[in-house]
């Protein structure tokens, strides 16, 4: 009689658990949706921003008015105003002499729309945010990340202009190096912002995984981040409209050292020598693969829908390196090589998810 008294009650505080758990992911609900949506918005952003890098667009807005920007001119005289600015910056002088207006409204509105989505973001994360907190249906861990991502975003803002403002004086494009970490500090907030919708939904299946797969699994989201990081490098040199053939490289699998590092000092050559550069990008992708096939190898393991997380980052992955062999052999096509950008969000989505499900066990 004792042991089933015990039983029925281990199974009432399992019911009881199992309902709290589910009152609990009800009321987050709406909060996962509108993260989702956030995230679904910075995927977005990447490619509207990568349109904007290849239509050679970044620089027609040559100020930073985070406020009066949002409005595009509204008059001949304030077009005029604005082609006036551009026609003084190194861009227009060496590249884009002659340029008609209307050439520019082109590549204006490419950068416009890309610097109204970024504001239409912050929005889109503000508002909700202090609904929620109004709400009560943030508490405080999840207000400190939630502000944390808010912060993130902010500085972005801040990064892009740093990134543009590279290509106003000097240079006739931006710095390599500013929309290498532009482009990867995007990526990071997508990936915080995946990971903590993630995990307010606990998964439904628990399986024990060892220690040392979850800490694979971060290795292979620093890969992926590392690899964006690379790419972000070959766009700002324009690096992909070289050596167009895969996979020999100027003729071979490893080109020449002499020609690798001929730059000094040497470490010059993996930031600004434009074969090194693509080299070093081409190589983490095989470096990236043979991570996540070991990742699903290990993961097979395990099962359950750690083997099919696996299995689908290597799927997403394999997908993503033909993309980029497209992209190099027909010379960046801006379809492809959009493909290929979107491509390296949905790869980040889904290593960022199944790291966070691995931490809970699952």
């Amino acid at each position: 009689m004792v042991q089933d008294h015990a039983v029925t009650t281990s199974r009432a505080d399992s019911d009881s658990a199992r309902a709290g758990e589910r009152a609990k992911n009800d009321r987050l609900r709406p909060v996962r949706l509108w993260l989702y949506a956030v995230a679904a918005l910075v995927v977005l952003m990447v490619i509207v921003g990568g349109a904007t890098r290849l239509t050679e667009s970044g620089l027609s807005i040559t100020e930073w008015k985070p406020v009066t920007g949002t409005l595009p001119p509204l008059s001949d005289a304030a077009w005029q105003a604005e082609f006036d600015k551009y026609r003084q910056i190194p861009q227009y002088q060496q590249i884009n002499r002659g340029m008609s207006l209307s050439e520019f409204k082109y590549i204006f509105w490419w950068e416009w729309g890309h610097r109204l989505l970024g504001r239409v973001i912050g929005f889109a994360f503000l508002l909700p945010f202090l609904f929620f907190l109004w709400r009560g249906l943030i508490d405080r861990p999840l207000g400190w990340k939630l502000a944390g991502l808010f912060v993130l975003g902010g500085l972005q803002g801040a990064v892009g202009w740093w990134m543009v403002a590279s290509g106003l004086v000097h240079r006739v494009d931006v710095s390599q190096y500013r929309l290498a970490t532009h482009l990867t500090l995007a990526c990071v907030i997508l990936a915080a912002t995946v990971a903590v919708a993630v995990s307010l939904k606990p998964a439904q299946e628990k399986r024990s995984s060892p220690d040392w797969l979850r800490g694979y699994a971060q290795i292979l989201l620093i890969a992926v981040l590392v690899q964006i990081f690379l790419g972000g490098l070959v766009a700002g040199l324009d690096a992909g409209l070289t050596y167009t053939t895969w996979p020999l490289m100027d003729g071979h699998l490893v080109p020449p050292m002499e020609n690798l590092l001929v730059q000094q000092p040497v470490w010059r050559n993996f930031f600004e020598n434009v074969l090194t550069v693509q080299f070093n990008h081409r190589l983490f992708a095989y470096v990236l693969f043979a991570l996540a096939v070991g990742h699903w190898l290990s993961a097979r393991r395990v099962g359950g829908s750690v083997r099919r997380r696996a299995t689908l980052i290597v799927a997403l992955v394999s997908a993503q390196a033909v993309l980029g062999i497209l992209t190099l052999v027909y010379q960046v096509p801006i379809d492809i090589a959009l493909a290929h950008q979107f491509g390296a969000t949905i790869v980040l989505i889904a290593v960022t998810v199944n790291l966070v499900r691995l931490k809970e066990g699952a």
